[in-house]
């Protein structure tokens, strides 16, 4: 008596993870376009803002030589590499903008990381779009080494404008820059896929809702 039963259980099993996964993917493309419109703009600046929080963060296995990963810049990275010219350069300068209102205004990091969305955004990146991983984690190396040196040029254009025409600085600063340009790229790249694997995943479904 106690079989059927048994088997009865068991063909219940699925139906109930047939519902689950229905119920777990019909609601978002039945919301209305203003509210998905409204959830991604939530999703994108709580990523933004988690971002600023973890910048001057340090967890074990985030630090080389003191630095941290860049992880505004992996940001910047993530959001224009699908996106046109101006919109990587506008997210670059406006989260910029909040590192210098965390930091320091001068030397500005709203020209470095305008500078990173742009370039990323001229990519051509048709060519490694079947290996997501390894063409996103070149990419944050690269800007991550091209951010750094601009910042070093504001810093020693700084310091000629100061009248610091001291050889001996000038020759610090960047020696100092190399060291940190190679940390925050070999960190940055490691930890991108972090970053950019979870957002690219929601901004392509929600690419796919509001084209359908």
């Amino acid at each position: 008596m106690k079989i059927p039963a048994f088997g009865d259980r068991r063909q219940k099993k699925p139906k109930s993870s047939e519902r689950k996964f229905h119920i777990s993917t019909k609601p978002l493309a039945s919301w209305r376009p203003r509210t998905r419109q409204l959830l991604d703009w939530t999703v994108t600046i709580a990523s933004v803002l988690l971002c600023l929080l973890m910048l001057p963060t340090r967890f074990p296995g985030m630090e080389l030589l003191g630095i941290g990963p860049n992880w505004l810049l992996i940001w910047v990275v993530a959001w224009s590499v699908k996106r046109t010219v101006w919109a990587g350069a506008f997210a670059g300068i406006i989260l910029g903008l909040l590192q210098d209102a965390m930091t320091a205004p001068n030397p500005s990091h709203a020209v470095t990381l305008g500078v990173v969305g742009m370039l990323t955004s001229l990519i051509q990146k048709q060519r490694f779009i079947e290996e997501d991983f390894i063409s996103i984690a070149l990419i944050v190396f690269a800007m991550a080494v091209i951010a750094e040196t601009i910042f070093g040029l504001q810093l020693t254009w700084m310091g000629d404008i100061d009248g610091g025409d001291s050889l001996s600085k000038k020759e610090y600063i960047w020696t100092y820059y190399q060291r940190v340009a190679l940390s925050s790229a070999i960190l940055s790249s490691l930890w991108a896929p972090v970053v950019y694997y979870p957002l690219n995943h929601w901004w392509q479904q929600i690419k796919l809702l509001e084209q359908s």
